[in-house]
């Protein structure tokens, strides 16, 4: 899977890095980072919580 953020949407909110931190990072310049486009399986039910919680939606998974 690879996480997709829209960022002309997204909000730098933090919900997602609340959800996955070792995949989400809203740094000090206020702005999100992706720490890990490409994550394991073992992840995959944390980033689908993180992409269903986006405030803005500005979250997918594009399965590759």
């Amino acid at each position: 899977m690879k996480i997709v953020v829209d960022f002309d949407v997204c909000a730098s909110n933090g919900v997602c890095m609340g959800i996955a931190p070792e995949v989400f990072e809203v740094r000090d310049d206020g702005f999100l980072y992706i720490l890990n486009e490409n994550p394991g399986e073992e992840l995959r039910d944390t980033v689908v919580q993180a992409v269903n919680s986006c405030p803005t939606g500005a979250i997918s998974i594009v399965e590759d």
